[in-house]
């Protein structure tokens, strides 16, 4: 919705709004914000307010730490879970204090990318995402325990689903946050849910994502559940998946759509998913930035761990949903919610722009069960895997000119040195699971 100044101070006021919380995210997709009373909505909105940018993640040295916060407008809402004493949300992005846009702000960075689609003639990158979570039981102290809070599977009710009537409230307080809510399900796996929303442009659903986490983490607290994004929290059942819908526009124009296509594909559609393939292994590490990802990419949980596409065929990377006309689309299907959706975002599409710039070549679609074909079969097929690990992942990342430049030498500079620290730190601890296989055998 567009809102002015004038029109937020007002709806301010009108509704009691007593704190403000200007949001933005690291670079690690963890939401952060600053918090200020009324009185202080003015400066805010008249871009003057500033923090610490040495104390965020992937930011700056403390020797170069101002930075500001400019409000996204469109981005007002207030939090319907605050009766009294209401609290309200502005997403930001983070500037330098000359002016320019901090390169390492993740916004800004799928701001680029969509810049760059842009000078393409590509108006609009729209995307669907479909972040899954898990519900799990509080205990008394309000900290996280591993019992699931049902048993329920695939569309199950009441009272298997015991998740009902929580994910019915979120889905009641994301509506009245302006999001259009199209689908609410059990997933799979006991205690996994999804939500789907309506599709957006790329940056709106990218701020959606993270709202969608904040309100779904609140409403699950409130009903003595901790909700997790966290891509497979649990052995032996599916992981959580973020499926990204997405397609191109010049206007009000599908780029994707072909009517006299076969598959009604257009070239662009084609090139654009032969760029997504291509840089595949390269673009993991965002899209499946940490350890735990990888737990959820292996063969046997419908997760899309080989680098190949199809309409007819769920176990490749790319799906091509059966909609056409307006809503063709692709479904990468890889991205799990841990990742950071406005640098996901911008990775796929920098991926796609290189396929339709370079021209390529689209392999064939590969319509069988990839989790049952043999290695060889695979190989002869030109199917390769994604990474097996983090490691893997962030030594493909920094060998891609095409990521570099999605990234810039900032973020892809933090970014790396982050996730090394992560890796180390996993690599170097002992796990339970050592300990139970070798502490007797040895």
């Amino acid at each position: 919705m567009s809102y002015t100044k004038e029109d937020i101070l007002k709806i301010a006021k009108e509704e009691n709004v007593r704190f403000i919380r200007l949001q933005f995210t690291d670079l690690l997709g963890t939401i952060k914000n600053v918090e200020i009373p009324l009185s202080q909505l003015p400066k805010a909105l008249d871009n003057k307010m500033m923090f610490d940018g040495s104390s965020i993640e992937g930011y700056v040295r403390i020797e170069e730490s101002d930075m500001y916060l400019y409000p996204d407008l469109s981005t007002w809402v207030i939090f319907p879970w605050v009766a009294e004493d209401r609290v309200a949300r502005l997403i930001c992005d983070v500037y330098l204090p000359d002016g320019q846009p901090f390169p390492g702000d993740p916004r800004g960075i799928l701001k680029r990318a969509l810049q760059d689609a842009e000078a393409m003639g590509y108006t609009s990158m729209n995307v669907g995402p479909e972040p899954e979570f898990f519900l799990f039981r509080t205990d008394e102290k309000g900290y996280p325990t591993m019992e699931l809070n049902d048993q329920g599977g695939y569309f199950d009710l009441a009272p298997t689903d015991l998740g009902e009537n929580c994910r019915r409230e979120i889905v009641l307080t994301l509506e009245e946050m302006g999001f259009e809510i199209e689908a609410s399900h059990h997933e799979v796996a006991p205690g996994q849910h999804e939500i789907d929303f309506k599709y957006a442009d790329a940056v709106k659903a990218a701020d959606q994502i993270q709202t969608f986490k904040l309100v779904v983490k609140t409403i699950a607290r409130q009903h003595g559940l901790h909700a997790t994004f966290m891509p497979k929290p649990l052995f032996g059942v599916n992981g959580s998946g973020m499926h990204c819908h997405q397609s191109l526009f010049t206007g009000g124009t599908n780029a994707f759509y072909d009517e006299s296509d076969k598959l009604g594909l257009s070239q662009v559609a084609r090139q654009y998913m032969a760029g997504i393939l291509r840089h595949a292994r390269s673009m993991a590490a965002i899209t499946n930035p940490t350890v735990n990802s990888y737990k959820r990419l292996v063969p046997g949980y419908e997760a899309p761990c080989y680098v190949a596409w199809s309409a007819s065929n769920r176990s490749p990377m790319i799906r091509i949903p059966a909609s056409r006309g307006l809503s063709t689309r692709v479904e990468v299907r890889n991205p799990d919610p841990s990742a950071n959706p406005y640098l996901a975002l911008a990775v796929m599409l920098k991926a796609g722009l290189d396929g339709i710039r370079k021209k390529m070549q689209l392999p064939p679609p590969t319509d069988r069960n990839i989790y049952v074909m043999s290695d060889e079969e695979r190989e002869d097929e030109g199917i390769p895997s994604l990474p097996a690990d983090l490691r893997e992942a962030l030594q493909e990342l920094v060998a891609n000119d095409v990521m570099r430049e999605a990234l810039g030498e900032h973020a892809l500079t933090h970014f790396y040195e982050l996730k090394e620290i992560e890796w180390n730190i996993y690599r170097t601890q002992v796990h339970s699971w050592e300990r139970d296989q070798y502490m007797s055998l040895y």
